[in-house]
C-alpha cells in the first residue's frame, strides 16, 4: 500500500514539476477565481459564464486538433491534403445532430440569417483574408492562445475594420442604391439612429430587413413538426450534403494515393469503405476535435436556451438591467446574446468600445444602438467565451510544450492587418464569419450556411493563387539579390 501511494505522489509530483503543466493548471485555477468572484457577485451572472466555460472548452479542442477553416482550405487548393475538411465536416455533422435534439427539446436559441447575394460577396472577402493571415477567425483566437503576435494583431485587425465599418458615413454612402435609402427612411425607427447615414445602416435597414432567413423545414411549412427538424433541417440541410462532401473528398484528394499505397489495383466497395475510414482517421486529433467540437456546440445552445428559460428572458440584456448594469445597452435593453458558438460581432464591440472610450460615438448606428450594445468588456458575455478559447488555447499549448511567444516580422504583420482587416469586412457584409455564418447555420438546419462555405471558399482559393504568385515573386526577387 505505502508502495503504491508513493508512486502516485511521485507521480503527481513529476507531472506538476514541469513547467508547462503548471503555468496551465495556473490558467485553470484563474478561470475557476474569476467565475467564483462573479458568482459571488451575483449568481445570475452564471449565464454569463457558460459563454466563459464553453469558450475555455472549445479553445482546447481547437488547440488539441488545430482545428481551422483556413487550414482546411488551404490545404485543400495548396497542397491537396483534406485533414483538416474532413474534421470540420464531421463537426458539422455531430453538432446538427445534438442540434436536432436541442430544437426537439424545446430549448435552441438558433435564428437563420437572411439569404441574398452578400453573403457569396462577403464570404469572398472573407476568405480571401483568411489565407493571408493564416487563421480564421477561430484560429487567429486559438493560435493567440499559443503565443502568436499574428493572430492577435489579427484579432485586433478584426475587431477595429468590424467597428469602423458599422458606423463609418462619408462620400461612400451616395454609393449605395437609391432604393436602399428609399427603403431604410421608410422604417419606423427611434429618431436616435440615423439610419440613412452610413452606407452599413442603409445597407442594413434598406437591404438586409427586406430578405427573408428561413431553415428548410420553415420553407417547406414544417418548422413545428419532428419530421421537418430531424428530415429537413437536419438531414436534408446537414448529413447529406456532409457526406457528398466526404465522398468528394475522398474520390477526388484521398482515394488515388489510399489505393496505392495499399496495392488495391481493383478496390471493391468494401475496399473504398476502408479508403473513406483511413481518411476519417488520418489525423486522430483533428477528427478527435471535431468530434468534440461537434456535440459541445449542440450542448452550448442547450444550456443557454434552459437558462433563458429558467431566468425568462431573451436576452442577456434583461438580466443585465436587472442586475443594476444599463451602461453601453442599445436603446432596446439588449446586448449582442447569440446563444450558441459565435465570434466576430462580440470583437467588433471591443473595438466599438474601445473607439466609443476615444470619443467616437458608435451608439447611433443599427449594429450597436439597436441590437448588440457596447458594453463593458468586462460584461460581455460573448466577448468572454473569445477570451475563453484563448485561454483553452492556452491551457493545452502549455501542458503539450507547444506555447511559444511567437514575434510577427515586418511582412507577416502586414498580411495579419490586412487579412485581418478583410476578415472584418468580410464577416459585416456576410452577417457572419465561418463560425456564426457556416458553422452554427447548415447545422440548425439554414441553407444560406452552405452560401458563405461556397463563397469562402471561392475567395480563398483566389487567394491561395495570389499567395502563392507574392510567395514565388518575393523568393526570385530575393534570389536575384543574392545573384548580385
Amino acid at each position: 500500500m505505502n508502495g503504491v501511494a508513493t508512486a502516485g505522489t511521485a507521480s503527481g509530483g513529476s507531472w506538476l514539476s514541469r513547467k508547462g503543466n503548471l503555468q496551465a493548471l495556473g490558467v485553470f485555477l484563474f478561470v475557476v477565481a474569476g467565475s467564483v468572484w462573479a458568482l459571488a457577485l451575483d449568481s445570475r451572472f452564471v449565464y454569463m459564464l457558460v459563454y466563459v466555460w464553453f469558450g475555455l472548452a472549445y479553445g482546447m479542442l481547437l488547440q488539441y486538433g488545430r482545428f481551422c477553416m483556413a487550414s482546411a482550405v488551404r490545404d485543400l487548393f495548396a497542397v491537396k491534403v483534406p485533414r483538416m475538411a474532413v474534421g470540420m465536416m464531421i463537426a458539422v455533422a455531430l453538432y446538427a445532430v445534438v442540434a436536432a435534439i436541442v430544437t426537439l427539446s424545446g430549448f435552441s436559441t438558433f435564428h437563420p440569417n437572411a439569404m441574398g447575394w452578400h453573403i457569396i460577396v462577403g464570404a469572398a472577402i472573407f476568405g480571401f483574408g483568411i489565407v493571408f493571415t493564416g487563421g480564421c477567425a477561430s484560429g487567429s483566437l486559438y493560435k493567440a492562445g499559443e503565443g502568436n503576435m499574428n493572430s492577435m494583431l489579427v484579432i485586433l485587425a478584426i475587431s477595429f475594420s468590424q467597428a469602423i465599418v458599422v458606423s463609418a458615413s462619408g462620400w461612400w454612402d451616395a454609393l449605395v442604391p437609391q432604393s436602399w435609402v428609399t427603403a431604410a427612411a421608410a422604417q419606423d425607427m427611434p429618431a436616435e439612429l440615423s439610419v440613412t447615414k452610413g452606407w452599413f445602416d442603409i445597407f442594413t435597414a434598406g437591404y438586409i430587413w427586406g430578405l427573408k432567413g428561413s431553415t428548410t423545414a420553415e420553407i417547406f411549412g414544417m418548422a413545428e413538426s419532428a419530421a421537418g427538424i430531424v428530415w429537413l433541417n437536419t438531414f436534408l440541410t446537414a448529413i447529406l450534403p456532409v457526406v457528398i462532401i466526404l465522398v468528394a473528398l475522398y474520390a477526388f484528394y484521398y482515394r488515388k494515393g489510399y489505393l496505392r499505397r495499399s496495392g488495391k489495383a481493383a478496390p471493391t466497395l468494401g475496399d473504398e469503405l476502408a479508403g473513406m475510414w483511413a481518411m476519417f482517421t488520418a489525423s486522430k486529433n483533428t477528427a478527435l476535435a471535431g468530434i468534440g467540437l461537434g456535440i459541445l456546440a449542440g450542448l452550448h445552445m442547450y444550456v443557454t436556451g434552459a437558462l433563458r428559460e429558467h431566468y425568462g428572458i431573451f436576452n442577456f440584456g434583461e438580466l443585465l438591467v436587472a442586475m443594476g448594469y444599463t451602461n453601453g445597452l442599445s436603446i432596446q435593453d439588449t446586448v449582442f446574446d447569440p446563444g450558441y458558438w459565435y465570434i466576430t460581432t462580440q470583437e467588433a464591440q471591443w473595438g466599438g468600445w474601445i473607439m466609443q472610450k476615444l470619443g467616437i460615438d458608435s451608439m447611433d448606428s443599427i449594429f450597436f444602438g439597436l441590437d448588440n450594445g457596447l458594453p463593458n468588456p468586462l460584461l460581455n458575455a460573448p466577448g468572454f467565451m473569445s477570451i475563453g478559447i484563448i485561454l483553452g488555447a492556452s491551457v493545452m499549448a502549455l501542458s503539450r510544450r507547444e506555447f511559444k511567444w511567437k514575434a510577427p516580422t515586418w511582412e507577416s504583420a502586414f498580411f495579419a492587418i490586412v487579412g485581418g482587416t478583410l476578415m472584418g469586412i468580410g464577416a459585416r457584409l456576410a452577417m457572419g464569419c465561418n463560425i456564426g455564418a457556416f458553422f452554427a447555420t447548415v447545422t440548425n438546419g439554414d441553407p444560406s450556411g452552405w452560401v458563405f462555405l461556397f463563397g469562402m471558399t471561392l475567395g480563398a482559393f483566389i487567394g491561395v493563387k495570389v499567395f502563392t504568385w507574392w510567395m514565388d515573386w518575393s523568393a526570385a526577387r530575393k534570389g536575384g539579390e543574392l545573384g548580385l
